[in-house]
């Protein structure tokens, strides 16, 4: 499979689609009546990678800042969703604690991202 976007060499990115694949795990696996919770956690999930990919598609700095910080944002509420789902055993926490781990990655990475891009921001001011 050839690289086609500028955002799918990112690791980062990488890491966000096994993020929705394990997340789309933990939101199937939810038992019935937890319709909300299963369509909050894919909405979020999907979340991730596309604002990603807007902010590395983005000219202007001040965008792509936005763009990551809206998915770092989009991360942290994932996290949320999760420990609901722990604290109320919606599912198996072999899969939950995959996801946090992979959640911790993706927020530390962007927030990488958000602060480098930032400082190139602060200095052409």
């Amino acid at each position: 499979m050839s690289i086609i976007f500028e955002f799918e060499k990112l690791d980062v990115y990488r890491i966000t689609l096994d993020f929705v694949a394990t997340a789309d795990g933990v939101a199937e696996r939810l038992p019935r009546g937890r319709a909300y919770l299963k369509d909050q956690i894919r909405r979020a999930a999907n979340s991730i990678p596309a604002n990603l990919a807007e902010g590395v598609g983005e000219f202007s700095p001040a965008e792509k800042v936005r763009f990551y910080r809206i998915a770092r944002r989009s991360a942290v509420e994932c996290a949320s969703h999760l420990l609901v789902c722990r604290r109320l055993k919606l599912s198996d926490d072999e899969a939950i604690s995959e996801g946090l781990g992979l959640l911790l990655r993706i927020v530390g990475m962007l927030t990488s991202m958000v602060k480098s891009v930032g400082a190139r921001l602060d200095k052409n001011s």
